[in-house]
C-alpha cells in the first residue's frame, strides 16, 4: 500500500497490526491477533476521519494516487470485447490515449480514455497520461466512427494535461485539442464522460465535453494544476494548497457550479483501498447515463450539448 503524506498516522498504526500478525505463533497468538485487531479497529476510524473533510488540495493528492485505479482498469473490468483501434492515420499512434469498440452490458459503445502508466517502464510508455496532436486526433477519429455508426461514446478523463512538449506544439497540440473539443460538440450520439482521476486543462476539456460528465468523488477537474497556479500567481510552486483552494477544483464545488452532473461516490479512504466497487459504481453510472439519452435523436442531442455549455456559468452571473 502507498501511503499520502496526509496518511503518515494511518501508515504506522496499520504497519503495527502487520507486525503483530507475523510474529504471531504460540502461546501468544491469541493475544496478539486480539491487539491487531484493536488496531485494525483503531485505523478504521483514522481513516473515516482522515476522509471525513479533505481539503481541495489533500483531493489533489488522492486524485493522483499511482494505486487508483486508470483508464485499462475500467476497460478491463467493465468492457468486453474490447478492439482497442491504434493511431490518427496522419502521424503516429500514441499511448497515452486509448480507445476502441466494445460492448458494456452488451451494448456497443466506443470507449476512449487517457491512461497514465501503473509503473515507470509503463507511465513512460503512455508518457504519464498526457496525450500529444496525434492522441486528440485519434479520439476525433473515434468520435466520426460512433457518430458514423450510431455507437454512444464513453470517456475517461485522466490527465495532468496535453503534453506540451517541443514536438507536441510543432504538430498543432492547440489545434488538436479544439478540434477535439469541437468534436465532441458535433457528433448526434449520446457522450457520457467520468473524470476518475484527474481532468487536468484543456487536455481535459477534449475529452469531456459531454452530454453527461461526471467526477468520481475525490477527483480533481481544472483549467491548471495546483503548483502550475500557483508558480503564475504568486511565483512560488509552494503556494499551491492556496491555489487548490482557489481553484474551486473539487467535484463537490463544481456540482455546485453545475460544471459538472453527477458525482460518483469512492469508498472511505479512496478508490484505491476498494477497486472493485469503484469501478462498479462507475460502470452503473454510465449504463444508466447512457440509458437517460436512449431515443433522443441526433437534433436532440446535440442542441441538448450545445445550450449546457453556452448556459454554464450563467447561474453565477444572476446571483
Amino acid at each position: 500500500m502507498h501511503y499520502l503524506e496526509f496518511e503518515k498516522p494511518l501508515a504506522e498504526i496499520e504497519g503495527k497490526a502487520e507486525e503483530l500478525r507475523a510474529m504471531a505463533h504460540g502461546e501468544d497468538a491469541v493475544d496478539m491477533e486480539a491487539e491487531a485487531k484493536g488496531l485494525d479497529k483503531k485505523a478504521e476510524s483514522l481513516l473515516a476521519d482522515l476522509y471525513k473533510d479533505l481539503t481541495p488540495w489533500r483531493k489533489c493528492q488522492v486524485a493522483r494516487h499511482p494505486d487508483r485505479p486508470h483508464c485499462r482498469d475500467y476497460i478491463e473490468a467493465l468492457f468486453t470485447e474490447y478492439t482497442p483501434l491504434a493511431g490518427d492515420r496522419n502521424f503516429a499512434d500514441d499511448a497515452a490515449v486509448m480507445g476502441g469498440l466494445a460492448r458494456l452490458n452488451d451494448r456497443p459503445v466506443v470507449v476512449i480514455g487517457q491512461e497514465k502508466g501503473t509503473d515507470t517502464q509503463s507511465r513512460l510508455h503512455h508518457n504519464f497520461g498526457m496525450a500529444r496532436p496525434e492522441g486528440y486526433r485519434k479520439a476525433i477519429r473515434l468520435m466520426e466512427m460512433a457518430d458514423k455508426f450510431g455507437l454512444p461514446v464513453v470517456t475517461l478523463v485522466d490527465t495532468p494535461g496535453a503534453y506540451p512538449g517541443k514536438g507536441a506544439e510543432e504538430r498543432g497540440q492547440s489545434e488538436a485539442i479544439a478540434r477535439s473539443t469541437q468534436k465532441c460538440l458535433e457528433i448526434g450520439v449520446p457522450l457520457i464522460s467520468v473524470v476518475i482521476g484527474e481532468g487536468g486543462s484543456g487536455g481535459a476539456v477534449a475529452f469531456a465535453t459531454a452530454n453527461k460528465l461526471m467526477m468520481l468523488e475525490h477527483s480533481v477537474y481544472s483549467v491548471i494544476s495546483p503548483e502550475g497556479c500557483a508558480s503564475i500567481l504568486w511565483k512560488n510552486a509552494d503556494k499551491m494548497r492556496e491555489a487548490a483552494e482557489a481553484l474551486r477544483l473539487t467535484a463537490q464545488d463544481l456540482l455546485k457550479l453545475e460544471i459538472i452532473d453527477q458525482i460518483i461516490p469512492e469508498p472511505v479512504g479512496g478508490a484505491q483501498r476498494d477497486r472493485d466497487t469503484v469501478l462498479d459504481g462507475v460502470g452503473k453510472a454510465i449504463e444508466a447515463a447512457i440509458a437517460q439519452f436512449e431515443g433522443k435523436s441526433p437534433k436532440e442531442l446535440i442542441k441538448h450539448r450545445r445550450e449546457k455549455f453556452l448556459n454554464m456559468g450563467s447561474k453565477g452571473l444572476a446571483a
